[in-house]
């Protein structure tokens, strides 16, 4: 793993302290605070204690939308604990495959905080008990107590950093001896010896260790290993670290420090840091790690493989298999930069980046795929793999090759799919790498994976837009003006399946006088949904229009459903609106209850007697009609489940919060208080379920 410096936050850094003191009082070895960015839907890791951020790399970032620990902890607000792997395949089997150590942890909620919703990490040995006691579960709630408090000091929500700040835990110096002696006693003993900060920076190494690592003392203090040692840089050496953190056994790893001489390096790790043995080692092992104690550490290449894999086929279209390579893949390898791309018409088409500016992507996007030119055109064209340790390499086969960013050492990797190359992605380091075998085995297959999900993600993508092209013809382009009557409208498709529903809603003028309004939702989000709601909007127009009363229009859109043979029901809100005598009569079919807010801003939810959904075949059917004096000034607001909707908490709740939200929002603009109804209501940008809103206000006398 590689990375710049670390960045280390103190007891002087209020986050840093409150996450330091949360360790120290739950009695947990590491911990880390996560915030949620709405705008990009992703949980950040921004503050991590005790634990080398590099060693955390492939965890630093996680969808929002997946199935996880954290995501759960956040989204209910409750502490989730796991108590070990076992329970952790169990609950999440997805985060167990990249998560192969023994450890137990918990996911504190962070509440309470204005500008950010988040959670807390808390990791333990897997030798502590596997129930939580009340006690802990007090001690934990306190201490993010204190770290929501710091967070909501703040004057905005905090940034996701690209690399965590790292903080020293409080730990007592229960050392006798002085550094001096401890040195001196070291250097007397005939064998390699270093030790690693919980920073996982090296601050002791004697002349015998720094002899077999090929390297004078003062390149190697204060650095990571895996920096002023690239050939320790590999994704093994870095797995049988967090074993040694995790699992605090004595752990053995043989290494090979090119260009042919093997190392046995033994770790031995407590709550103060890491000790290396260092010595020579004729067997000629291969490399691997093999415990001192019993029981052996996992293949890091298979748990890596079968995480990413699993985590590529929840990816739905380009831009999530984008954003997981730049999320996930990237700081598993410890690389600075990536891009992918496609081929179009002899060219090189951008499709997503990271680390990388915006000005060098405008260069590289659209040049010839000319495999003698770019070793991004030879993969495209031959689906053939190269690798560059550092600048003189790359240029000494491609010398055309312009030179567009300060990297150091690429991969280029095609993205094949059945046996044709759809596209290549290019991972870049910041400084030279080796890329040694056993990361090249592990990123050729996964390449395969990527292209595999990309594939799926284009044909999703192309679906989508024809999907979204026959909703957005479905629905209202513009609502109709009618006279002394203001009118807002929002609409969210979910955040799943083919991100397309069957929610809609319209305003139909009748008379000069009089107007109807509907909402509906149509059962499912798809395709059937979208086309079903369009049938079904057309039959209300079309009843409404023709002069039928409220129920009467629900009556005979129940029959035209019939006729369709459809095996999905309808919810819907039938409201006529008579301006003139300053009243409105509306109509149920299994659709949640419109909200009412008067002219004092006092607002209640309509008690309205329902009938049912239309398509469930009940007979015939029987909708109610409940006529309400509708002011100037006053409001009603008509909206989809998918606005009240929260998992876990009763809808009735849901409806009456967004009630009070309604009565307290003052004398906002209509489409201003569209917009905070929904912020409201919306906990991430991606909604569970559809989202339509109607709003209407009477503004003045209508005459007759």
């Amino acid at each position: 793993m590689t990375g710049a410096g670390e960045t280390q936050t103190g007891v002087a850094d209020p986050l840093g302290e409150a996450l330091a003191a949360a360790v120290q009082r739950t009695g947990a070895r590491y911990g880390g605070v996560y915030v949620l960015d709405p705008a990009e839907e992703v949980l950040g890791l921004i503050a991590l204690c005790g634990i080398p951020v590099d060693a955390f790399a492939p965890w630093w970032r996680t969808a929002y939308a997946a199935h996880g620990p954290a995501q759960d902890s956040v989204r209910n607000e409750r502490i989730v604990w796991v108590s070990s792997l076992e329970e952790l395949a169990r609950c999440y089997p997805r985060v167990a495959a990249s998560l192969p150590y023994e450890i137990a942890f918990a996911m504190v909620p962070l509440r309470g905080v204005r500008h950010c919703r988040g959670t807390m990490l808390l990791l333990w040995a897997p030798d502590r008990s596997p129930r939580l006691s009340p006690r802990e579960r007090g001690r934990m709630a306190s201490a993010a107590r204190r770290v929501a408090r710091v967070l909501n000091s703040a004057s905005s929500a905090p940034e996701i950093p690209d690399r965590p700040h790292f903080v020293r835990p409080h730990r007592s110096d229960t050392s006798a001896q002085s550094a001096h002696e401890a040195a001196t006693l070291v250097e007397r003993l005939p064998v390699g010896t270093l030790s690693l900060d919980l920073a996982g920076r090296i601050t002791y190494v004697n002349a015998a260790a720094a002899s077999l690592l090929g390297s004078p003392l003062e390149q190697l203090l204060g650095t990571e290993p895996w920096m002023s040692l690239p050939w320790l840089d590999n994704i093994a050496y870095m797995d049988a670290y967090r074993i040694a953190m995790s699992s605090r056994e004595s752990l053995g790893l043989t290494v090979l420090r090119p260009p042919d001489q093997w190392l046995d390096l033994r770790l031995h790790t407590d709550d103060t840091g890491t000790s290396i043995l260092v010595t020579p080692d004729s067997s000629s092992r291969p490399i691997g790690t093999r415990p001192a104690s019993t029981g052996a550490p996992p293949d890091s290449r298979i748990h890596l493989l079968m995480g990413l894999a699993a985590a590529l086929t929840e990816t739905v279209g380009v831009q999530d298999v984008v954003d997981l390579v730049g999320d996930q893949i990237l700081p598993a390898f410890g690389a600075h930069g990536m891009i992918m791309s496609t081929a179009d018409a002899g060219r090189i088409r951008i499709i997503g980046y990271r680390g990388y500016e915006p000005a060098v992507i405008d260069q590289f996007d659209g040049m010839p795929t000319d495999a003698d030119l770019t070793p991004a055109g030879h993969a495209l064209a031959t689906g053939a793999s190269s690798f560059f340790a550092d600048r003189g390499e790359l240029a000494h086969l491609y010398p055309r090759a312009p030179q567009l960013s300060d990297k150091q050492a690429w991969a280029f990797l095609p993205l094949l799919s059945s046996g044709r190359p759809i596209g290549c992605l290019l991972i870049a380091y910041n400084h030279p790498h080796t890329f040694p075998v056993a990361e090249r085995s592990i990123l050729t297959p996964l390449a395969g994976l990527i292209a595999q999900a990309l594939d799926r993600a284009r044909l999703y993508d192309a679906k989508h837009g024809l999907a979204l092209a026959l909703q957005q013809t479905l629905l209202p382009q513009a609502l109709p003006n009618v006279t002394g009557l203001e009118v807002a409208a929002r609409y969210f498709p979910a955040g799943q399946g083919m991100n397309i529903g069957g929610d809609f809603y319209d305003l139909i003028r009748l008379t000069s006088t009089t107007a109807a309004a509907v909402i509906g939702d149509v059962q499912g989000h798809d395709m059937m949904a979208a086309a079903l709601m369009g049938q079904v909007r057309m039959a209300v127009h079309s009843h409404a229009t023709a002069g039928a009363a409220p129920d009467e229009v629900l009556i005979h859109t129940e029959r035209d459903l019939a006729d369709l043979n459809s095996s999905r029901f309808v919810s819907c809100l039938y409201a006529h609106l008579d301006l003139a005598r300053q009243e409105v009569s509306l109509a149920s079919a299994g659709h949640p209850p419109p909200l009412l807010r008067h002219a004092d801003n006092k607002a209640e939810v309509v008690d309205i007697s329902p009938g049912p959904p239309l398509g469930v075949g009940a007979g015939t059917p029987s909708y109610p009609v409940t006529t309400l004096p509708l002011l100037p000034e006053t409001l009603l607001a008509l909206y989809t489940d998918g606005l009240v909707e929260d998992p876990g908490t009763d809808i009735t709740r849901t409806i009456a919060d967004l009630a009070r939200h309604l009565g307290e929002s003052g004398d906002l603009p209509l489409h201003q208080l569209a917009d905070s109804l929904v912020q409201h209501t919306r906990r991430t940008n991606q909604p569970i379920d559809d989202i339509a809103l109607l709003l209407l206000q009477p503004n003045r006398l209508v005459e007759s």
